[in-house]
C-alpha cells in the first residue's frame, strides 16, 4: 500500500471525534435520509429541527431542577 495512504489511514484511527463533529454527522445522517423520502426537506429545515428538539430537551431538564 503506499505510504502516504498508511499515513492518512493511521491518523484517521487515531482521531477522536469532537463534539462538533459528532453533531455534524447526525445533521447530515438526519438530511440523507429524510431528503431520501421527501426531496423538499432543506438542510435548514434539519437545522431547525435540531435546534428545536435541543431546545425542548434544555426546557425539560431545567423544569426536572425546579
Amino acid at each position: 500500500m503506499d505510504e502516504n495512504l498508511e499515513r492518512l489511514i493511521e491518523r484517521a484511527r487515531e482521531h477522536k471525534i469532537t463534539p462538533a463533529e459528532h453533531q455534524a454527522q447526525v445533521r447530515s445522517f438526519a438530511y440523507g435520509n429524510t431528503h431520501l423520502e421527501n426531496p423538499s426537506i432543506t438542510r435548514d429545515d434539519i437545522d431547525r429541527a435540531m435546534t428545536s428538539l435541543r431546545d425542548e430537551r434544555e426546557s425539560e431538564s431545567d423544569a426536572v431542577r425546579t
